[in-house]
């Protein structure tokens, strides 16, 4: 199975660079599954309904998030839906609205396990999402040899670390959350593709999606100043793994970046 994961959807810059090559991909490389990131998928922080809905259109399977899934109140409906195409990650209290694993199926019936969890590390004090993984991985390998997770965290050592810890139990620990895209893509000793971060659909001239002039104003005064979606060098950013359906194990993974037409 061949699966491309992109990294957090920054605005619409991001929507129009995922509407753009989602497609193209999936016919260029063969894709079998196309999931995203869409925690800023609103204007740069929180998601909404229509705007999944829009990303689903656009060629995206399956739809992951991390710490700004609660920014908008609409993220609600749309994480309680009853398709389960949008999730939070999975180590949030346990009465938080929706669910952070999901099953997704290709168009040829092979399932693919995703697992949605978020770091601690210089973020909110979470349960355990090594922990956490441990109690949900035996839940999606009922159903399949074949598990994404999506690692949104801040620490490149809590991702890293996570990868080691998953190496050889699940097929791909893929890193979300500082739109930066790392270049250590590799498969670990045990079969599991891993990089730090995959990246950002969205913006390079700014500072990780922001205008870049609103975001150097804040760090200078230490005051807040509205934050609004960076409009020029458009860019996709993720990874295509190639997966062993029989092993669940990672043949290769692929780093992505595409640059949408000014």
């Amino acid at each position: 199975m061949k699966v491309l994961f992109v990294g957090d959807i920054f605005g619409k810059p991001g929507r129009n660079a995922v509407r753009h090559f989602v497609p193209r991909l999936r016919e260029q490389h063969g894709l079998d599954l196309c999931i995203g990131n869409s925690e800023n998928v609103a204007a740069g922080s929180g998601m909404t309904m229509d705007l999944a809905d829009e990303l689903f259109a656009s060629g995206l399977d399956l739809l992951t998030s991390g710490n700004h899934a609660w920014s908008k109140r609409e993220a609600i409906p749309l994480l309680k839906a009853a398709h389960g195409k949008q999730l939070r990650p999975a180590n949030y209290p346990g009465d938080a609205p929706g669910r952070g694993h999901a099953v997704v199926q290709a168009k040829d019936g092979r399932k693919l396990g995703v697992l949605n969890l978020e770091g601690r590390v210089f973020m909110k004090s979470l349960d355990c999402p090594f922990r956490t993984a441990e109690r949900l991985l035996p839940e999606l390998r009922k159903e399949t040899a074949l598990i994404l997770v999506d690692m949104h965290c801040e620490a490149s050592s809590e991702k890293n670390a996570m990868g080691h810890f998953l190496d050889g139990k699940v097929s791909a620990v893929l890193g979300t959350h500082t739109h930066i895209q790392t270049a250590d893509n590799r498969v670990l000793a045990g079969g599991t593709a891993y990089t730090t971060d995959v990246g950002m659909c969205g913006p390079w001239d700014s500072v990780i999606g922001v205008r870049k002039e609103a975001a150097i104003e804040r760090m200078l005064t230490q005051r807040h100043v509205p934050f609004e979606p960076a409009t020029r060098e458009v860019y996709l950013q993720g990874a295509i793994v190639d997966l062993d359906d029989q092993t669940g194990k990672a043949r290769s993974i692929l780093r992505v970046q595409e640059r949408l037409p000014e």
